[in-house]
């Protein structure tokens, strides 16, 4: 009678295994372009954000900016999925009102300027369903260059007099956007 026990204890050991494997969950490899998020405050003890972007980091390996957000077209502000911006208070992108909520940021690169669009549109992917008409804001700025070379596109914040600054870099090309508040 022990010798049976034993046995169903380890057939039932072995049955659990094999049901385990079969049920194991298939997570897909790292992205290219791995999502990120950048807020401010950036210190994460405070909870009372400001703002914050959700975008992807693709990286130039080579390639030249002006081939993955060419000059004169609509860029989802980084990789995959376009960048979705949240306001937690209302702000204001140059003279134009933004109420707290959640939206697209979308730019359209320039060689000497790049526009700024917050849009009404979210949960999008790339930049393929751009609508003009759901711009909610629209800002140009200038394109200054950097001393470091950033091989992956990056987004930080920073405290600005009036607000905050929104800092896009990639390769040497630098872009701060005003939010002011």
């Amino acid at each position: 009678m022990k010798k049976s026990s034993i046995y169903s204890t380890i057939a039932l050991a072995f049955i659990m295994l094999l049901s385990m494997n079969m049920n194991a969950q298939k997570f897909s490899e790292l992205d290219k372009s791995p999502m990120d998020a950048a807020a401010f405050p950036r210190d994460y003890k405070v909870s009372d954000k400001l703002i914050k972007i959700v975008y992807s980091r693709p990286m130039l390996k080579g390639r030249e900016l002006s081939k993955l957000a060419p000059n004169g077209k609509v860029w989802r502000t980084g990789a995959n999925e376009a960048a979705e911006l949240t306001l937690y208070t209302d702000m204001k992108l140059g003279e134009t009102d933004i109420k707290a909520g959640t939206y697209t940021f979308y730019v359209i690169p320039g060689e000497k300027e790049w526009t700024a669009i917050v849009s009404s549109d979210i949960n999008v992917w790339g930049s393929y369903f751009y609508n003009e008409q759901n711009d909610v804001a629209r800002l140009s700025v200038p394109v200054t260059s950097g001393e470091e070379f950033l091989e992956a596109f990056s987004i930080t914040f920073s405290e600005a007099e009036s607000g905050i600054h929104m800092h896009l870099g990639w390769g040497n090309t630098r872009i701060a956007v005003p939010f002011t508040k």
